[in-house]
């Protein structure tokens, strides 16, 4: 992506149709593998300013419901909604309850009224999203003046060592896509809000071997979806040569995989 001032090209970035699929049939095994996932919505929600205090807030991306459910106890005078492009996570996440309203809907065209939430958290669920300008306006629209929208998203450098590792391997597209800080920079500051807070962070964490770490990615729903993806069985030769490249990266506390992740809190001007 070279032009940051437009949208990913098609293909660029997976097809939602896909990635609702795969996350839905994800909903059952989510939460037993998803660290990286509470750990980053817990910064995120430590990251929202004081004195928020919404009539309405909106989980976007909401998945097994588990942030729902903590924004439910954060903020018990508020009405809560709970919005995800998979129809598997909402019937995961309904009866467990956290907000009112469970809706399945895209980021990109939010089934919500025009100024109607104070508070906008979404926490890695826009990286799939394509047209991030239309996430970005969309948010605009549905924010009252004075709300926030504070989202965590994932960026270039993202399982890295995955990449590398199936490059040296066969050299094929193995690991999604994700876009450059520097472009979410920009469309942030286009946006239309004011962006209060923009950084990313790395976090990583250790596998004891490479099939622990693709488990756990299948596990999610979040394995690779990129168009262009290699069809049919991984020979055991790739795999071989896979594993190999992977040992490369070994430390002390097993085999990394670093996450690049972009935490941003905006607030529509009043």
């Amino acid at each position: 992506m070279t032009d940051l001032s437009h949208p990913p090209l098609p293909g660029a970035l997976p097809d939602k149709r896909q990635v609702a699929a795969s996350f839905s049939r994800a909903a059952a095994s989510y939460d037993s593998v998803a660290e990286l996932q509470r750990a980053v919505g817990n910064q995120l929600l430590a990251r929202l300013p004081a004195a928020t205090t919404p009539q309405r807030w909106l989980d976007l991306g909401c998945g097994t419901g588990f942030f729902s459910r903590v924004l439910g106890e954060r903020l018990p005078a508020s009405q809560g909604v709970a919005l995800d492009i998979a129809e598997g996570m909402l019937n995961h996440a309904r009866p467990l309850g956290g907000a009112e309203h469970f809706i399945a809907g895209d980021a990109e065209r939010l089934p919500l009224q025009g100024n109607s939430c104070g508070l906008i958290f979404s926490s890695l669920a826009v990286q799939w999203c394509a047209n991030f300008d239309a996430v970005l306006s969309e948010a605009c629209r549905v924010l009252q003046p004075g709300g926030v929208l504070a989202f965590a998203s994932l960026c270039v450098g993202t399982l890295d060592e995955l990449r590398e590792s199936w490059r040296a391997a066969d050299g094929l597209v193995h690991v999604n896509r994700f876009r450059t800080f520097e472009a979410y920079q920009q469309l942030c500051a286009a946006s239309g809000l004011r962006v209060l807070s923009l950084e990313r962070q790395p976090h990583v964490l250790h596998y004891p071997d490479v099939r622990s770490l693709t488990h756990e990615l299948k596990a999610l729903g979040a394995h690779n979806l990129n168009p262009g993806r290699p069809g049919g069985l991984t020979g055991r030769a790739r795999i071989v040569a896979l594993v190999n490249a992977y040992e490369q990266f070994r430390q002390a506390q097993g085999l990394p995989a670093t996450y690049q992740v972009v935490y941003a809190v905006l607030e529509k001007p009043l």
